[in-house]
């Protein structure tokens, strides 16, 4: 998608016509986006009563995610590559969920109602034009997409829990095995259904890179109210099936440079960082691998003896145990927040950041970075919109 010739700028910010007239659209609803989430909903199923099988019995939960994700990729319009990239794994992903080419108009339709409803400032026949022309951008992206996806992979991939193993009361360890090949990159996550709870989907990154036996491991914490996550870690057990999206997310690593990884791991944020070790030994790098291993106590470090194994199987790799309470009772164990260990540990010039954990830690991080003189593009992480997904549910 080219983005229009003419530009203007608006606060400091280089900007094409259409990202403009969205941008201020985007800024009215802000303060009012629960009720304009709530209304297009209400569009959305008042005129297409067939869609809402479509999605779960847990609305409240989750029922924001497509309206705000399209509200989300209209705000990149002005970036191609990364809207092209966001896009593409939410049309792959929206398989899983039965979405049909049908399905588009009628949630453009809401769409706009829902705009016109509540931008009742800026909203005009410009501003419309503006948002149909990048929801048909939108759209398109996304559907082309999906029917490339279709042609290697299926909507979804059915898969026995081959392995159950409790690591805390709230954090299991689940090993899965899938019906077909699942085609992964160390790094990435994927959406996860249970029996218990159709249409329920939350998303976990892989802990481990790919196996040769084709098995998939997933670090699950069961949070209050989180109907997946606590099926997952209380009542799954080997023998059951459940249902995988495609992978996604884009933290992965570049193994056309030599630089050395800085991987900061917190909570079960360790999982895939445990993953992006993995890859490093298979493809024989002897690159200089550092990991920040964050918790608030020792006795939550609940994969510390995993990783203190692999600093044992590797020359090139570092684990640091950092607890925010209480006094490390480790060997080169530190004491405070994961940001300010990493700072403290540094110079970093050499090095990429590779991110996992909370949304705060992720932010709190990437500012440390930053402030220590490490260019953003050499720090990996996932989108704040991916974060806020893969946060366990």
């Amino acid at each position: 998608m080219d983005a229009p010739a003419t530009r203007w700028t608006e606060g400091g910010t280089d900007r094409s016509p259409d990202a403009i007239l969205i941008h201020r659209t985007l800024t009215e609803i802000s303060p009012v986006a629960d009720q304009a989430t709530s209304y297009f909903y209400a569009l959305l199923f008042t005129r297409r009563p067939d869609l809402r099988a479509m999605f779960p019995v847990a609305m409240d939960m989750q029922r924001d995610r497509l309206f705000r994700a399209i509200l989300g990729a209209a705000d990149r319009f002005d970036s191609p590559r990364a809207l092209t990239e966001y896009l593409g794994e939410l049309g792959r992903g929206h398989r899983k969920y039965g979405t049909l080419v049908g399905h588009y108009p009628a949630v453009g339709e809401a769409l706009l109602g829902a705009l016109s409803r509540y931008a009742t400032i800026v909203w005009d026949a410009e501003v419309e034009a503006a948002w149909v022309r990048a929801y048909t951008a939108i759209s398109q992206i996304m559907i082309d997409a999906a029917a490339e996806d279709e042609q290697w992979a299926p909507a979804w991939w059915h898969a026995e829990v081959v392995s159950h193993e409790p690591r805390t009361r709230d954090i299991a360890v689940l090993t899965i095995r899938p019906d077909q090949v699942y085609p992964f990159v160390a790094g990435q996550y994927a959406a996860m259904e249970t029996p218990w709870w159709p249409r329920v989907w939350r998303h976990y990154s892989f802990a481990s890179a790919p196996r040769r036996d084709g098995l998939l491991t997933f670090h699950v914490k069961a949070v209050p109210a989180g109907w997946v996550s606590n099926a997952l870690v209380h009542r799954a057990r080997p023998g059951d099936i459940v249902r995988l999206g495609p992978p996604s997310g884009s933290m992965t690593i570049d193994h056309s440079t030599h630089n050395g990884l800085l991987c900061l791991g917190g909570g079960t944020g360790i999982a895939p960082i445990k993953a992006l070790v993995e890859d490093v030994a298979q493809h024989g790098d002897r690159r200089p691998v550092e990991v920040f291993y964050g918790a608030r106590s020792d006795r939550d470090l609940y994969d510390i003896e995993t990783m203190m194994r692999l600093q044992k199987t590797f020359p090139w790799l570092v684990v640091r145990p950092v607890i925010s309470m209480g006094r490390p009772e480790r060997e080169g164990g530190l004491r405070g927040l994961l940001p300010e260990a990493v700072r403290e540990c540094g110079p970093w010039h050499e090095y990429d950041a590779y991110l996992s954990g909370p949304p705060g830690m992720i932010r709190s991080s990437v500012d440390a970075l930053r402030g220590i003189g490490m260019p953003a593009e050499r720090i990996r992480h996932d989108s704040v919109e991916e974060l806020a997904a893969v946060v366990p549910g």
